[in-house]
């Protein structure tokens, strides 16, 4: 086992985390060959049934096992924030890199457009996209990984400058390696704690966004099982079955709480710097 993945199993808070996001990729993985019903399929004769045998937690106003739909929900959950995190990585690597190491006026060029971009929120982003498009989960993939790319270039970019003026880098550069090279080698391993919880709080919000857009229907289209629209089709009968819109909101907030508290102990684990204040916090001072 790695050490990093060690360190982090050792904290409660990261052993929490990892484990619910581990729960929820292996319910998508699951729920794509097998879910305890059909999630599309309608059942009038139990609508509204209270969790019991055979469905677990309850049936919805047309009769669907609500069970099912979070298994089946979890896919796309699942799909919106990987999608959203790849996309943020490459861009947010991209910006940071092409503001930090290339010539001056390249650097002030992409300093000023993540400033501009920065200043535009994402979920509006992809409202506007949706109603010009229609509401796809790619735009949400889109519209997230490309706003929180420029979040994620923004912080990496003067940790990227930062690191570059270190004697391990310049040693490199001396000893004939590309910037390619030094990039890859060098200055992402020592950014990656700053990235990893930047990458995890896009992911979070990717979640969010898709529940969000979904819920107000510029997300995944009816014929997809979502936990906005499973949210939206639910909270309408509050007031009756109040214990029905438990779950998907409860889905949707475990899912974001964990990806964020995964961030937080992956960078703990991951950043030498915190550890070296740790061991120095925790060794007693002697006195002579």
């Amino acid at each position: 086992m790695p050490r990093w993945l060690r360190r982090l199993w050792s904290d409660a808070t990261g052993r929490f985390a990892l484990i619910v996001v581990a729960a929820i990729a292996l319910t998508a993985l699951v729920a794509l060959f097998w879910t305890p019903f059909d999630p599309l399929s309608a059942d009038v004769r139990n609508r509204w049934a209270a969790p019991s045998w055979p469905h677990l937690l309850g049936t919805d106003g047309t009769g669907r096992d609500i069970l099912s739909l979070i298994m089946a929900g979890a896919r796309t959950t699942v799909f919106v924030s990987v999608g959203a995190g790849v996309v943020a990585t490459f861009v947010g690597i991209a910006l940071a890199a092409l503001g930090a190491l290339t010539f001056r006026w390249m650097r002030e060029t992409v300093a000023v457009l993540v400033d501009i971009l920065i200043a535009f929120p994402v979920l509006i982003i992809a409202m506007m996209i949706s109603s010009v498009w229609g509401g796809s989960l790619w735009v949400v993939i889109w519209a997230v990984g490309i706003g929180f790319g420029v979040n994620i270039a923004r912080v990496t970019r003067p940790e990227l400058r930062r690191v570059q003026q270190s004697d391990f880098v310049l040693a490199g550069r001396a000893a004939g390696l590309t910037p390619v090279q030094n990039l890859v080698r060098h200055l992402l391993p020592n950014v990656a704690p700053v990235f990893i919880v930047q990458l995890s709080w896009s992911m979070a919000v990717a979640v969010l966004a898709e529940a969000g857009l979904s819920y107000l229907g510029f997300g995944a289209s009816v014929t997809e099982p979502s936990w906005g629209i499973l949210l939206s089709d639910l909270q309408r009968y509050i007031s009756i079955h109040p214990l029905s819109v438990i779950w998907p909101g409860l889905a949707i907030t475990v899912t974001v709480l964990a990806l964020n508290l995964l961030g937080d102990a992956l960078r703990e684990a991951t950043d030498p710097t915190l550890r070296h204040r740790a061991a120095e916090v925790h060794t007693p001072a002697v006195v002579a």
